[in-house]
């Protein structure tokens, strides 16, 4: 049965390994405060202590959104094990995007406002791999001295792995840029020829 509970009433689960960075955060935010009537329809999942089992980052964009209360399902009678499964099958995305679909009947920038991420159109700039790093610095034109744009449309689970092995190079290697980490991997993989 789904009630609707005040956040204060309701415990953050610290152990959830899903995290959600600014950007992400933010288009969460403004799809609450635009259609919170959603919520109703995708409750927070509870477990019998309203510890959070599904809807972390939703419960976090609810406060900041302004909200004092939202729809929680209580589940009762869970084993930890249950628990710790349903958290990270509730994250799991097994379907794939059907691209063509998308992109002939559907708007990339409304889909990019409620928080997917979209190839990027001549007119909007929702596929920046240095978005996070370089949020207010303005992106290369061609027209700048030796810079060019690259764009790069991948599955999102490659998209991920592809960021986060970015990352590790980035810091291994104590460089700021994505384009200096992905230098480093054509080098290494040229000196293997």
């Amino acid at each position: 049965m789904i009630t609707k509970l005040p956040l204060s009433k309701i415990t953050p689960n610290n152990d959830n390994p899903r995290i959600i960075k600014d950007n992400k955060f933010n288009k969460l935010v403004a799809s609450i405060k635009e259609f919170p009537e959603m919520l109703d329809y995708r409750p927070l999942i509870l477990d019998d202590n309203h510890v959070i089992l599904g809807g972390n980052m939703r419960y976090k964009a609810c406060i900041e959104a302004g909200l004092t209360e939202i729809p929680c399902q209580l589940v009762f009678g869970w084993t930890d094990e249950q628990k710790k499964q349903f958290i990270i099958k509730d994250n799991v995305s097994f379907g794939d995007w059907e691209w063509d679909i998308l992109a002939n009947e559907w708007d990339s920038v409304e889909l990019g406002t409620w928080g997917m991420d979209v190839w990027k159109n001549a007119d909007d700039n929702f596929f920046n791999l240095d978005q996070a790093a370089e949020e207010d610095k303005p992106a290369p034109k061609s027209s700048d001295n030796d810079y060019s744009s690259f764009e790069l449309i991948m599955l999102h689970e490659n998209k991920l792995k592809f960021i986060e092995v970015l990352a590790a190079i980035k810091e291994e290697n104590s460089v700021d840029k994505l384009e200096d980490a992905i230098m480093i991997l054509i080098n290494k993989y040229q000196e293997k020829k």
